[in-house]
């Protein structure tokens, strides 16, 4: 058996159980367009058919304070960009939002800031766990906080206040080109803070940019990488160049990257919430990302909320395209469905148990 075989090859042996090798996966990542790909895409909708059936599992996003003070050469709402939108939602206001889109039928509240000042500089994080148990209160749904590199014992704070899901994206596994995106911030100090979410009890995402200087290699890399880790959920974004960053003046690349790996990722991570994101092409792309294998649909926010998206602030926002009611009809069209609340719970507690079992056998062997 040779170590790169034909993509049929490869994708039967996953699905009899056997994992690519590494130098099979950026084969895969190489393929240069759908026809080629026919057989991935098939083989990853099996995989996420023989772990969650027809679900697919849908996040409120609430980018509740678009202030940071890091300077990542990627991101709209950088430090000293003048031309982003800047706010704080008040608590009140946050957790209003929060059941509207708890009404509206989403399965998990996503709430994401930036490395907001207020609250690194003092490092008092007592207004985001607060936040986190009121909104827990108020829904009673799960929650994912994405708040940047926190310390354990502000992990330990969230959990305890009800969160659920911490993320914090890597957006490459590759030393050097994560030092020209993340300018100024510590390659380790991201793994390490996943390592101590899951120490604290909490459920991990993690996440790579696509379009950034990244090839097949850096993407096979962190698609690895996000596998050994163990975490719980794992995505992929392509980039959206913004106004006043370094990279602004990229040409728009090419989506089919992160749809490729979006594949590869269920095809070696098959139980997995692998997230198709309404952030980069709005509810249009929607259908490519979930006949990809993606099984969670992002960045699903009120509109007239005033609230921004990530990648792209306010595309499709207001006009009503980002909400439930948006969504369902598209997974129906591809015989999918909205998974139920208790389906969701009941594999968020299979995924904590699971990693509480391998979290203990790890610190027994160190």
């Amino acid at each position: 058996m040779t170590a790169v075989q034909t993509v049929d090859a490869i994708c039967e042996r996953a699905l009899a159980g056997s994992s690519p090798h590494p130098a099979e996966v950026e084969q895969l990542l190489r393929l240069p367009g759908p026809d080629e790909a026919q057989p991935l895409f098939a083989a990853a909708r099996e995989q996420r058919r023989r772990h969650f059936g027809d679900a697919v599992f849908l996040y409120g996003f609430v980018y509740y304070s678009t202030y940071c003070r890091n300077s990542c050469a990627f991101c709209f709402y950088r430090a000293g960009n003048t031309v982003s939108p800047r706010y704080r939602k008040e608590a009140e206001e946050v957790v209003q939002i929060c059941r509207s889109l708890a009404d509206s039928g989403v399965n998990l509240l996503d709430l994401t800031l930036g490395e907001d000042p207020l609250l690194f500089d003092e490092g008092d994080f007592s207004p985001l766990t607060g936040l986190v148990a009121a909104v827990r209160r108020a829904t009673g749904l799960p929650i994912m906080v994405s708040p940047g590199v926190v310390p354990l014992r502000v992990l330990a704070e969230l959990r305890a206040a009800g969160a659920d899901f911490y993320a914090v994206y890597q957006e490459t596994h590759t030393p050097d080109l994560f030092a020209r995106l993340r300018l100024g911030q510590a390659f380790e100090g991201r793994v390490e803070a996943r390592q101590n979410a899951h120490a604290a009890g909490l459920l991990v995402e993690d996440g790579l940019l696509s379009g950034i200087g990244d090839d097949p290699t850096d993407r096979a890399r962190s698609v690895l990488a996000m596998r050994a880790a163990g975490d719980q959920q794992v995505r992929v974004m392509t980039l959206v160049p913004q106004e006043q960053t370094p990279l602004a003046d990229v040409p728009a690349p090419d989506t089919w990257q992160e749809v490729l790996t979006i594949a590869v990722m269920r095809l070696l991570m098959p139980d997995r919430l692998i997230p198709a994101s309404l952030d980069v092409e709005g509810i249009e792309g929607l259908k490519s990302r979930l006949d990809a294998g993606a099984n969670v649909v992002t960045s699903i926010v009120p509109p007239q909320s005033g609230l921004c998206g990530v990648a792209n602030a306010d595309y499709e926002v207001d006009d009503g395209l980002r909400t439930v009611a948006e969504v369902r009809p598209r997974l129906a069209e591809l015989g999918l469905r909205q998974g139920t609340q208790e389906e969701f719970e009941t594999w968020l507690d299979a995924a904590r148990t699971g990693w509480r079992r391998a979290y203990a056998g790890s610190e027994a062997r160190s």
